[in-house]
């Protein structure tokens, strides 16, 4: 199978759990009535049809053949009305007719083919070729409620009236309709039973989303198959063990803090009570050890124990871009209303202010949109500063890494700005990219989903 036809069945494949499920449920439903259909059209039908047809056409070879044995307009009354009343046959006579045509005129409505190829006008023409063997006409298509039958006889055309319900058996009517509201009857149980399992598969992939956006999912509650329930109990207590290690992190950064910080400040003070050469040196270097510690706990830090909440991005945005812009910094803001979406408002506070304020320290003009697109909320960042090369973009994000040339390093910090921004992207489930922008700068793009 080529490339083309697997891509083009895929497409045409249901993509959720419960369409798939119910594929292959009704698929080999589907199957099985095809085939069935199939034998039965190609044998039951057939047969049926066959035996009608010879039956109907033995009918007719008897009136035929007492007339020649009773001849006289007479016995041939009786005859017809002995027809019509035991073989529910309109017998006439045209006297010295002849057959303008032979064969089948069409196929009305009462009259369809079987799947085997073999109609019902050709079983009706063989059985007459059998039983009456003389020139006949069939029509099936004048009449809306009889078959017509014209038999060229030595003295005329009989004309004969069958009706269609002894030619046409009524239990293919009752197998297709049988056969349809069956499956019809077994397709919706199995999507009432296959909506409540992928339900359960459902709430589990919302809460795994949920959780992997930062947002707290605290009445989550296994449910469904056995098969689903341990997959929702294991995600249930990786979720408490990730909560742990949090919580962890989080007190051992305070203590780590405590006692870095302690000796610092011992050491400020030793070297503000201290003269002689080079004390302003180790003032310096004191002041820049105290920096990079900052910088790594706020990075290690991260989003601490902040819970998500219904937070207002336009507010937040003005809140920062207005900070930025009392230090003097040159932004144009431009947002959608009502960007309301779960956040960590602390931590994206912090990851705005690193990513704009970085933008305002590079750059003389900053431009910050924000707005909804698809399923997100995006925000971008535009300056006309010197930029990073593509080749670049990805290595910013490691921690401690400060790009030389380009960016002043005296005028940065440690290297941890974008990695926290990133950080805090990621545990709402974004993510941060970094593209050229349209002033001529570097584009910011912060995604956000909903």
């Amino acid at each position: 199978m080529t490339s083309a036809a697997t891509t083009w069945i895929k497409s045409i494949l249901p993509r959720g759990l419960l369409g798939r499920s119910l594929l292959i449920l009704v698929l080999p439903l589907i199957i099985l009535q095809l085939v069935s259909a199939y034998v039965f059209y190609g044998t039951h039908w057939d047969m049926v049809t066959r035996r009608l047809a010879a039956g109907l056409a033995g009918d007719i070879g008897a009136v035929i053949e007492m007339m020649r044995t009773f001849p006289g307009e007479q016995n041939r009354a009786t005859i017809f009305a002995v027809a019509a009343t035991t073989l529910d046959l309109k017998v006439s006579l045209e006297q010295g007719g002849i057959l303008e045509s032979t064969g089948v005129r069409g196929m009305g409505p009462g009259v369809r083919p079987d799947l085997s190829g073999h109609s019902l006008e050709g079983n009706l023409t063989g059985a007459l070729a059998e039983r009456v063997g003389r020139p006949v006409y069939i029509d099936t298509e004048t009449l809306e409620r009889d078959v017509e039958i014209k038999v060229q006889l030595p003295n005329g055309v009989l004309d004969v009236r069958a009706s269609r319900k002894r030619l046409y058996s009524p239990t293919t009517t009752i197998f297709v309709l049988w056969m349809v509201g069956t499956s019809l009857l077994l397709f919706g149980i199995a999507t009432i039973f296959m909506r409540n399992q992928v339900r359960a598969v459902r709430r589990l992939a919302a809460a795994v989303d949920s959780f992997g956006k930062g947002r707290d999912v605290p009445y989550f509650k296994p449910q469904g198959a056995a098969e689903v329930r341990q997959a929702a109990a294991a995600f249930g207590r990786m979720q408490d063990r990730i909560k742990l290690q949090v919580s962890q992190r989080t007190e051992m950064l305070a203590g780590v803090s405590h006692d870095l910080r302690t000796p610092l400040t011992r050491m400020k003070l030793e070297l503000a009570m201290a003269k002689g050469n080079g004390i302003e040196d180790l003032k310096e270097d004191v002041a820049d050890m105290e920096r990079m510690i900052e910088g790594y706990l706020a990075f290690a830090r991260g989003e601490g124990s902040e819970k998500s909440c219904d937070t207002d991005l336009v507010a937040l945005l003005e809140d920062v871009v207005g900070k930025l812009r009392r230090d003097g910094g040159q932004i144009d803001l431009h947002c959608e209303e009502d960007l309301s979406l779960p956040l960590r408002p602390q931590a994206i506070s912090r990851c705005l202010t690193n990513l704009i304020g970085n933008a305002v320290r590079y750059a003389d003009h900053v431009s910050v949109r924000a707005g909804r697109r698809q399923d997100a909320i995006e925000v971008t960042v535009d300056d006309d500063g010197p930029g990073i090369a593509a080749d670049q973009r990805e290595e910013v994000f490691k921690a401690f890494v400060r790009l030389e040339g380009s960016r002043n390093p005296e005028t940065g910090g440690v290297g941890l700005g974008l990695t926290i921004s990133r950080d805090v992207a990621r545990v709402h489930g974004g993510d941060i990219l970094l593209e050229d922008s349209p002033l001529g700068g570097l584009r910011v793009r912060l995604r956000l989903p909903l």
